[in-house]
């Protein structure tokens, strides 16, 4: 089980991008930018001499209400969960972009509000609290996209990191669906007082055009693709097995579940309908390589989702949203292959240690935990290591509790030639980290040490 905050989060420790004749990312970025561009010159055609300090004010005001606006629309599409743009830039980098997205047009928000207000009362000479009343109450749509805006900004609130570590993810995630609202509510105000589009009817269309082209993406993606998919599938619970100390296994029954084109290392979002487990989906990696009608997940349990997950009934429906997560064999650029996997992160490089085409010798897996007792999968595990001829090493805390570090030394002891691989790494968070530094000591370029870090 690798869910998204399992993953390494510091950006020295991100992975790169795939190369890019294999990613979108620099194309996607550079048509980002270019939608920036454009408004600031809709901005600039629109916009005669601007004169004194109300002018300045007002003017900068629209300028980021234009920006705010644009940043809405990618801020949205970037969680219409596009399986191409998850699988293709990674899920990771997705989350970065959206995350970097919501602070931009926080801060756009509040400046566009504070520079509108200062320079319309400066242009009426009223004080600023009495303009502030007059531009809500009076002006049309302002009620509806004042609304938004405190919708935007308590979603802010809740997703900055000391904030959002001390909430219940599901409580997180309820009201982060709530910036559908949030957008929906301010974009008739962007048409009605918009300067730029009240007597511009390209730049109306073309402001149409892009957000029914992102509401176009939320439908299809978030609503209609994962009701055909559980329609096609009809995934239910086939039974639920003990791994280890708190780590489960549920086997899903479904129907022609081979055609999920679920690759290895990938994952999907998962929702049990159940009470109390059917408010959210949660990622968690397949385990096995998905057959036709069988697949599996394993989770340890880390909070009170994963825990409900060893309870969970067979016959249980469940909904699933996928795939998703670009750690997968398209990454590879090495013959030899290192996969280090740390406690339940085992489970998505468990698929690539089965799949990965190699050589016998080329694969190895080192698979670090803290006691035998916690080495889910290992008779799986070994299974395949004696069929492939793959290389399958335990690194386990002494029996005095002294801790097995995994270092730069050990590496190049357990695989001489450590710098001539391709590595994927997947593990707790600490583990993941000092993984990479010791990597990297090895001489491993990051180029070639894949791994999706992210948190949500």
């Amino acid at each position: 089980m690798a869910t998204a905050t399992d993953r390494p989060p510091s950006a020295r420790h991100r992975a790169p991008a795939p190369p890019w004749r294999a990613s979108p990312a620099v194309v996607l970025q550079a048509a980002a930018w270019a939608g920036g561009i454009a408004v600031l010159a809709l901005w600039w055609r629109d916009t005669g001499a601007v004169v004194g300090a109300a002018g300045w004010l007002t003017g900068a005001g629209r300028i980021t209400g234009l920006l705010c606006g644009y940043m809405c629309a990618l801020l949205v599409a970037l969680m219409a969960r596009v399986p191409w743009l998850e699988s293709r830039v990674g899920s990771d980098r997705a989350a970065r972009w959206h995350a970097s997205a919501g602070r931009w047009t926080i801060g756009l928000l509040l400046a566009h509000v504070l520079l509108i207000v200062l320079g319309y009362a400066a242009q009426a000479q009223v004080a600023v609290v009495r303009e502030l009343g007059t531009i809500v109450f009076d002006l049309p749509e302002m009620l509806k996209a004042t609304a938004g805006a405190l919708i935007l900004l308590a979603v802010g609130y809740t997703s900055a990191r000391a904030v959002r570590r001390r909430m219940r993810y599901e409580t997180w995630y309820h009201l982060h669906l709530f910036t559908y609202a949030a957008v929906f509510l301010g974009f008739s105000h962007q048409l009605a007082l918009g300067a730029d589009f009240v007597s511009n009817a390209p730049a109306r269309a073309a402001w149409y055009a892009l957000y029914l082209s992102v509401a176009c993406l939320v439908l299809y993606f978030r609503v209609l693709t994962p009701v055909r998919l559980n329609l096609r599938h009809r995934i239910r619970v086939e039974a639920v097995v003990p791994e280890g100390p708190g780590v489960h296994s549920v086997w899903m029954r479904g129907r022609r579940l081979d055609r999920l084109d679920a690759r290895p290392g990938q994952f999907l979002r998962w929702r049990f309908l159940t009470p109390g487990m059917r408010g959210a989906s949660h990622p968690y990696s397949l385990s096995a390589v998905p057959r036709d009608d069988l697949m599996r997940i394993t989770v340890k349990t880390l909070g009170d989702h994963s825990a409900a997950v060893a309870a969970l009934r067979p016959g249980t429906r469940v909904w699933a949203e996928g795939p998703y997560g670009a750690l997968t064999a398209a990454r590879r650029s090495r013959r030899k292959v290192l996969l280090v996997a740390g406690g339940t992160g085992i489970t998505p490089l468990r698929t690539l240690f089965e799949t990965l085409p190699a050589a016998p010798g080329d694969l190895t897996l080192l698979y670090r935990a803290r006691s035998p007792e916690e080495l889910a999968l290992s008779e799986e595990l070994e299974a395949v290591a004696a069929a492939r001829g793959a290389r399958l090493v335990y690194v386990l805390d002494a029996p005095d509790g002294s801790r097995a570090r995994i270092t730069a030394q050990r590496l190049r002891a357990i695989v001489p030639d450590v710098d001539r691989h391709d590595v994927y790494l997947c593990g707790p968070r600490g583990l993941s980290l000092a993984a990479y530094d010791a990597l990297r000591e090895a001489g491993v370029p990051a180029s070639r040490i894949h791994h999706e870090s992210f948190e949500l």
